[in-house]
């Protein structure tokens, strides 16, 4: 029976250790030979843009051994009614591994995993985006070589990259992450509540705030999103207002000195991030891009032939 990858969830501490491990794995030189996924057939289904999970996906596919068939959002019968039930049965008859991007309701990602013949990896939903996360702790254990004990400040909307940060940080041992997000667009509670449980278990904290001057100084981290997060619109016409104070410039950075700087991208220079920080020394979001792509081996191969100890 094959795994999923649908959320952080679902996914047991060890394994989640495991999956950042073996990203780190694929991005040393001794791992451009592995071809494990050799005669599987991997699909990719994105209804919603996509630059870098679609091809990090694409490309550990191919890289790994496995055929990859792409489809766009108008490819499938599923604009003419099908349901997400009956196309999984259908599709997991022919793959082996289905990469889902809807930026929607989970529940469809869940619906295409309620097979057994088929992997499903979700690539962004509404609520969590947790291949994102695997990569992000892939590029912070390569750039420290640890997670445990690492201070984070994230800054911006409470989105489907934090929900999947703060799930997968509160695994870690003594991690302190500090969410500063504007007044209303917070994390969803659920998803801090269980957080700051998993945090409280392994001796970290997840705190949420919504005034960058409340957050604590000194993180080793400093990680922003832009501000229009794929598949969302805001119904506040004053929404850039609010979000203005979030900016992470040359001032923050000033307030936690040593801090790298994280996106997860697409920026918008002068929105979300200055040109002078993300283009700056201090920088490592063009690392953690191309670690999606080491992440998304260890994802694939973890999914079809489980933990490679």
């Amino acid at each position: 029976m094959y795994s999923h990858l649908v959320s952080l969830r679902d996914v047991t501490d060890a394994d989640l250790e495991y999956l950042v491990r073996r990203g780190v794995w694929f991005a040393s030189e001794q791992a451009a030979a592995h071809r494990p996924l050799t005669g599987t057939v991997v699909g990719g289904y994105f209804s919603k843009t996509s630059t870098r999970t679609r091809t990090a996906f694409a490309s550990a596919a191919l890289r790994l051994g496995a055929g990859h068939i792409a489809y766009g959002p108008a490819d499938l019968q599923l604009v003419t009614g099908e349901s997400m039930e009956d196309t999984a049965h259908v599709l997991s008859r022919m793959l082996d591994a289905l990469v889902v991007r809807t930026a929607d309701d989970p529940a469809e990602v869940r619906a295409l995993a309620s097979q057994s013949r088929m992997s499903v990896v979700n690539a962004m939903t509404a609520d969590e985006h947790p291949t994102q996360a695997v990569a992000d702790l892939t590029t912070l254990m390569r750039h420290f070589g640890r997670i445990n004990g690492l201070r984070i400040l994230y800054v911006g909307e409470g989105n489907n990259t934090a929900a999947a940060l703060a799930l997968a940080l509160s695994r870690f041992p003594d991690v302190e992450l500090c969410l500063a997000t504007p007044p209303g667009y917070g994390i969803a509670k659920g998803i801090l509540d269980l957080a700051q449980e998993q945090a409280a278990a392994h001796g970290g904290r997840v705190t949420q705030c919504h005034d960058l001057d409340a957050a604590p100084r000194g993180a080793e981290v400093v990680y922003a999103t832009r501000w229009q997060t794929t598949g969302t619109s805001k119904p506040d016409p004053r929404w850039q207002e609010i979000f203005r104070p979030f900016q992470v410039n040359e001032a923050l950075m000033g307030r936690h000195p040593g801090a790298v700087f994280m996106h997860d991208l697409p920026a918008h220079r002068g929105e979300d991030v200055a040109a002078e920080v993300i283009d700056g020394p201090a920088s490592i979001a063009f690392d953690q891009a191309e670690h999606k792509a080491h992440s998304a081996k260890a994802v694939l191969e973890w999914c079809l032939l489980g933990r490679q100890d």
